[in-house]
């Protein structure tokens, strides 16, 4: 291509978008945008009629500090240990442990939700409240099929039960097996069933299908990141059911809190009574031993000097039985420690207050093993944060069993140290009697059982007042509350998308056939593809008739064959260029319609004007206006002595319009076009006639019109929309840049996109238009 080429800037500039050509477009394609808003509204209109509406439950629950809530005080520890280990706060925890799949389906199970009883209303079930019927699954197959069953009843006592491949009658509160789910049993309740023939439907699903429903409707969130309140929302298509599920989800979390608070009571009360029992036998069996020495001795009362060494030794005693009490009870905990079996379960607590780091570790383990339990009800034993929870366990287990080994090493060393000072007191008891000497053994013994036995009954009222004084960490301030609106489906919302959606889709399918078209649309197609100008414009013919300058000279195709008339003498300007070539990129062009009539008009502005039919391998020009083709450019062109007034033959429809004809098909189309005597036959014909058009074959196909450019003044490429190739464009440009074709002009024909180009139009100036309105709605570009 030549470098100087006027086109050689078009390749290489940048696709810009043109906002105006896109609206333009659109707005030729108007009725496919409101047929689309119809349509899209009228779903949208049938979406909200027929769609189940959504309502929403709230509810807000606080959660109370761990000091505030019963044996919580014994566990404060803990609250910072979270950050030891890597957890969440408190109130994190909690709203996990409600939003758990185990405490949604202990709801599931409860009230029954996996059963759905609705009520044909409309074209749509709506899901009932209270149906006067119940379903009991009696005996239940091991995985619930999701089922749908119709009933509807035929009596006072019978029923018409069918599901998808069954239908039974039944009787009320007796069994009947339904495929898929098991044994049931059809209920009546005391809700009457609605006058008229109504179908009622059952809807059942396995537990674990049902549980996964309401956890995706269930959302849990904090709206203060610096609150302990947890809001609750749940979207249920029934308030007052949504309302129940909500209500009972929160209380059963509550219970199931409490449950975890009173098992350490629990398990202290448990250890206690334990050994309250051992202890009450060891106090029994020493009272009688002191009943039985006295009453065998007949030892009604002591001497004064055995009283004197008993008020003595009272203080003694009393430290010993203290530090006895203290090592029986941490001996018995070692013991409970070490017991495997027992890893997991909670440590008896409040045995040891006066031991503030053994109370605090206690207390930290007994609350891990809590936060276990419940991490267990969303996670598996598997889990990184549990078994993060299992080393500090195991850590914590050591480091309790160390902190009592060492306080019991404490308390030997003080108990044998009140032994000694104890048994020097009784080694001054030498004159006192023997009998006398040996009660005083079995009094002190009986005195250290006796304080044992007080101090466990103690911490065993203590631990009862405890447990009684138990309350949830949570508490609901927000009782559960439907929403007076339903959230979903919301009327505007859906409106506005059905307009957007209206929108949207034409645009898509106008950018989609923008995308996919290959052929020549608009002006611009052309434009950016060559710098070949643009000389004529041609609308769409609508009838038949080849000769529309002839037949209509009062219509808009004719004032732009003028138009384009008027051009062409801007490109013939001397008086000797009289010769216009006309070629396209392929058959079906409109070569013939345009050199038809462009002849014509030439012929109506007084000019002589001779057609040349010099297509010679599918000539068409002579059959469309009626002509004999017997004799020819073919003939002339192997005969010479033809004389070139028998070839040329007048046209009835202007007395200014002559033709030749192509003539019989030759062998050697292109040698007959570059005859020798060809050039004299050009010459002659301009001496005699003002304008010659010479129709030829398409130079995209064949070379046959490049061999006529060399007799041509003007040439005309004929490009029609819808029809020429986008691709194409590039032949035009390639012959303009190369010079094998000079003078050269584009002629758009067949144009019926009325925003084909900005400003493009004749209008139906002077010309009657008959259209129906559906034609002019759905005017196709």
């Amino acid at each position: 291509m030549n470098s100087n080429s006027p086109n050689k800037g078009i390749d290489n500039k940048e696709e810009q978008i043109d906002i105006k050509s896109i609206l333009i477009k659109f707005l030729d394609k108007w009725h496919w945008f409101i047929i689309s808003i119809c349509i899209c509204l009228i779903g949208a209109f049938l979406y909200i009629k027929f769609t189940t509406p959504m309502y929403q439950i709230g509810a807000r629950v606080l959660v109370n500090s761990n000091e505030d809530s019963g044996m919580g005080k014994q566990s404060g520890a803990l609250m910072d240990l979270s950050s030891i280990i890597g957890g969440k706060n408190s109130v994190d925890n909690e709203a996990e442990i409600l939003k758990t799949r185990f405490l949604m389906e202990q709801v599931v199970r409860k009230l029954q939700l996996n059963i759905v009883y609705s009520r044909e209303d409309g074209f749509v079930n709506k899901e009932l409240y209270t149906s006067p019927f119940k379903l009991i699954i009696l005996n239940s197959v091991d995985t619930i099929k999701a089922t749908d069953l119709t009933l509807a009843r035929l009596s006072t006592n019978k029923f018409k039960i069918s599901g998808k491949k069954f239908e039974k009658v039944g009787e009320w509160n007796k069994k009947l097996h339904i495929p898929g789910v098991g044994e049931v049993m059809m209920s009546p309740t005391e809700v009457p069933f609605s006058p008229g023939d109504f179908n009622y439907f059952v809807t059942i699903k396995s537990i674990d299908e049902r549980v996964n429903e309401l956890s995706r409707q269930l959302v849990v969130e904090f709206t203060n990141k610096k609150s302990t309140i947890i809001d609750l929302n749940l979207s249920y298509a029934l308030p007052k059911k949504g309302e129940d599920i909500l209500n009972t989800l929160i209380n059963q979390y509550i219970s199931t809190n409490l449950e975890d608070k009173n098992t350490i009571a629990d398990s202290t009360t448990q250890f206690i009574r334990k050994r309250l029992n051992v202890i009450a036998t060891e106090l029994g069996d020493v009272e009688d031993k002191v009943q039985n020495f006295k009453k065998g001795n007949k030892l009604a009362d002591m001497t004064e000097q055995g009283k004197l060494l008993v008020q003595s030794s009272s203080e003694f005693s009393a430290e010993l039985a203290k530090a006895e009490t203290q090592v029986s009870i941490l001996s018995d905990l070692e013991i409970y420690l070490k017991d495997e079996s027992k890893n997991k379960r909670v440590f008896p607590a409040s045995l040891l207050p006066q031991d503030m780091v053994f109370s605090g570790l206690m207390n930290q383990y007994n609350a891990l093993l809590i936060e276990r339990d419940k991490q267990l009800l969303s996670v598996t034993e598997t889990s990184p944060f549990v078994r993060n929870i299992d080393e500090q366990i195991a850590s914590l287990r050591q480091g309790i069993l160390a902190n009592i080994q060492s306080t019991k090493n404490t308390f030997v060393i003080t108990r044998d140290k009140l032994r000694n000072q104890l048994a020097q007191a009784s080694s001054q008891i030498s004159g006192v009697p023997e009998i006398e000497k040996d009660y005083l053994k079995l009094a002190r013994n009986q005195q250290i059982k006796q304080e044992l036995y007080i101090f466990l009954m103690q911490k065993a009222e203590e631990t009862a007042i405890s447990k009684t004084s138990n309350i949830s960490i949570a508490k609901t301030i927000d009782p559960p509350k439907s929403a007076v609106n339903p959230i979903s489906p919301k009327k505007r919302l859906v409106y506005i998308a059905g307009i957007i959606l209206g929108l949207i889709i034409p645009m898509g399918l106008l950018f989609i056939i923008e995308m996919l078209s290959t052929s020549v649309s608009s002006k611009e197609d052309i434009m950016e593809r060559t710098s070949v100008p643009i000389i004529g414009e041609i609308s769409h013919n609508s009838s038949n008739d080849n000769l529309i300058v002839a037949t209509s000279g009062r219509s808009a195709i004719s004032e732009q064959f003028r138009a384009l008339r008027t051009n062409l003498s801007f490109f013939l300007k001397g008086q000797n260029e009289k010769v216009i070539l006309l070629t396209s990129s392929m058959s079906g062009e409109g070569k013939s319609f345009t050199a038809i009539n462009l002849a014509n008009i030439l012929a109506l502005s007084g000019k002589k004007v001779l057609l040349m039919e010099l297509d010679l391998r599918k000539p068409g020009l002579s059959s469309k206006l009626g002509v004999s083709n017997n004799v020819g450019f073919s003939n002339y062109s192997i005969d010479p002595s033809i004389s070139i007034s028998s070839i040329i033959k007048p046209l009835t429809m202007n007395e200014n319009m002559f033709i030749i004809s192509s003539g019989p098909l030759p062998p050697n189309p292109a040698e007959t076009l570059i005859a020798g005597h060809v050039p004299d036959l050009i010459k002659n014909l301009k001496e005699k006639f003002d304008y010659i058009l010479m129709d030829a074959p398409p130079i995209g196909i064949i070379t046959d019109a490049q061999l006529l450019a060399d007799y041509s003044d003007a040439v005309i490429y004929l490009v029609r929309q819808g029809v020429t190739k986008k691709d194409q464009i590039q032949i035009v440009d390639e012959l303009y840049n190369t010079g094998k074709l000079k003078n050269m002009g584009i002629v758009v024909n067949d144009i019926i996109h009325k925003y084909y180009g900005y400003g493009y139009g004749y209008g139906s100036y002077g010309e009657e238009v008959k259209s129906n309105w559906f034609k002019r709605i759905f005017n196709k570009a």
